[in-house]
């Protein structure tokens, strides 16, 4: 029986998917060659492709450029209230909502910038936020 198991288990994971892998590996290393990518460890290749897993907020609130808006104005100190009082995972559906994903580049979050903006719109009550994933930009009505 363990080796029936051993036997399936090798065909699923290894043979079965073999030649797709390497039509895919192939593929990849024509873009990507393999000697670019050993000067890496796994842990920063998967930060690289992938991006931070983990954010300090209060650092994202510290990068964002105001435009028609203060950093004192009370609808931004309103967001910043509600968005550090959000769970985690409402804060990567902002970025999300932001910038497309819910990652960001393996630069961390000290280059990361993005815009808050006033829409200014005639009667902002009727108004909803949105944004321009290309420029990073949130356009929050007052």
């Amino acid at each position: 029986r363990k080796e029936y198991v051993d036997l399936y288990v090798n065909y699923k994971f290894n043979k079965s998917v073999q030649k797709p892998f390497e039509d895919f590996m192939q593929g990849f290393l024509r873009g990507c060659p393999a000697r670019n990518w050993k000067i890496f460890s796994p842990e920063e290749l998967q930060v690289l492709l992938q991006g931070h897993p983990t954010f300090d907020w209060h650092l994202l609130e510290k990068n964002v450029i105001y435009a028609q808006y203060t950093e004192s104005d009370q609808t931004i100190r309103n967001f910043w209230t509600v968005f550090h009082e959000l769970p985690e995972e409402k804060k990567k559906m902002f970025l999300v909502f932001l910038s497309g994903s819910d990652r960001i580049s393996g630069y961390g979050l000290q280059p990361f910038r993005f815009c808050i903006a006033d829409p200014q719109k005639e009667n902002p009550d009727e108004s909803s936020p949105y944004t321009s994933t290309c420029r990073l930009t949130l356009f929050l009505p007052r």
